[in-house]
């Protein structure tokens, strides 16, 4: 009977998932020694590295789950370091058998690559582009976000990962490995998360050309552990510069979604963002119109940067070969503001806002392709 319920509380803790990973600690080879002496379990596991910053909720999670097996009524957990080797093993597991950078998100990946990109800054790209995010985790895609926005990195803040002091949470490391913090079922990686100094009270500014952009954006889709993905999300800085340049070498076949606002002087400028990225290969596949009129209460329509922006791009875009149409016209809206500043994206804090219903339907939209291995070669006998 003992070892019967001893393997109950083995199972038990096998199925508690790491947070950071977002896999069951039994198949990351993390439970260690379970003994059962009548009504306790003393329960063993193993932490990839030395302070990880998850352990107090996995040892919280792991006593939980074996206090729920029947007949157990004391819990003692043992918490213990994957030795280097066994932590390399691990390593090697999550690669799945890719190389150490080598690139995961390649034209044969199942994983849809979408750069969200804009002519120029200050349209609520970054703004736009968190909030599609969550709006598609919450579809209950695997999402994947990478804020490509070196020199103006926000998504952190726009997802809540700071701290008091608004500085984002350095990743854990695992070897070679990034494991990105996970926000609203989205894993995130940025630059900011690397810049923070011990006695600074603000994240470092970046002032790095070509080839150092260069690297970063290849390490971050390379060194950065975001597991199987349906949907990898890039917020791009805006323009055609060099991380444009990079990503559309690095990522070729990657989906283009450009985001505008209404006026025609960001209309225009909008447009050759997708031009750019169509000569690399990638493909446009839609168009968010950012900052559309408003309905005030009292009925009256408050157009404060125009109207018409975000059908002339997606017309411009279009051509006999493609349809890139309009996917959403996203309203000025107070709560879309202060959801960014608080870091509670409207699609979740106001799904009733109209900003955040335009937003849910381009989500809608973009989750409609299925995952699956049309149109990807099979190369067969390869």
């Amino acid at each position: 009977m003992t070892l019967e319920l001893a393997e109950r509380v083995r199972a038990a803790v096998a199925a508690v998932t790491d947070p950071e990973l977002r896999r069951p600690l039994g198949e990351l080879d993390m439970v260690r020694e379970i003994d059962v002496h009548g009504a306790r379990a003393d329960v063993g596991i193993a932490l990839t590295i030395v302070g990880c910053p998850a352990a107090e909720r996995i040892e919280r999670d792991v006593r939980d789950a074996a206090a729920s097996v029947a007949g157990i009524d004391a819990v003692e957990v043992r918490v213990g370091v994957m030795s280097p080797d066994e932590r390399r093993a691990l390593t090697e597991k999550l690669r799945g058998g890719r190389a150490a950078r080598e690139m995961p998100f390649g034209p044969d990946s199942l994983t849809r690559v979408i750069a969200v990109t804009s002519g120029k800054g200050g349209v609520g790209k970054s703004t736009v582009t968190a909030n599609l995010a969550v709006a598609l985790a919450a579809r209950g895609l695997r999402v994947g976000l990478v804020d490509a926005d070196v020199h103006g990195f926000s998504i952190p803040g726009l997802l809540g990962l700071v701290d008091a002091d608004g500085l984002p949470p350095a990743p854990t490391r695992l070897d070679d490995l990034i494991l990105p913090p996970v926000a609203y079922d989205v894993k995130v990686i940025s630059i900011g998360m690397f810049l923070r100094r011990p006695g600074e009270d603000a994240a470092g500014a970046v002032a790095w050309r070509g080839p150092m952009l260069h690297r970063t954006v290849q390490q971050f889709l390379t060194d950065v552990f975001f597991g199987d993905l349906d949907v990898l999300l890039l917020d791009m800085p805006p323009g055609t510069g060099d991380v444009a340049i990079s990503v559309g070498q690095l990522l070729p076949h990657a989906d283009v979604l450009v985001v505008t606002t209404p006026q025609a002087a960001a209309a225009d400028v909008a447009v050759r963002s997708g031009l750019v990225a169509r000569q690399t290969g990638q493909r446009p596949i839609g168009v968010i119109e950012n900052m559309a009129p408003m309905t005030l209460p009292d009925g009256t329509v408050l157009d404060l940067f125009g109207a018409g922006g975000g059908e002339a791009v997606a017309r411009a875009l279009s051509g006999d070969d493609a349809d890139v149409p309009l996917l959403a016209s996203v309203p000025l809206s107070p709560a879309l503001r202060t959801g960014g500043d608080d870091g509670r994206p409207v699609v979740l804090a106001h799904p009733d806002d109209p900003a955040a219903r335009a937003i849910d339907a381009a989500a809608a939209a973009l989750a409609v392709r299925p995952r699956g291995l049309a149109g990807k070669p099979l190369r067969l006998g390869v």
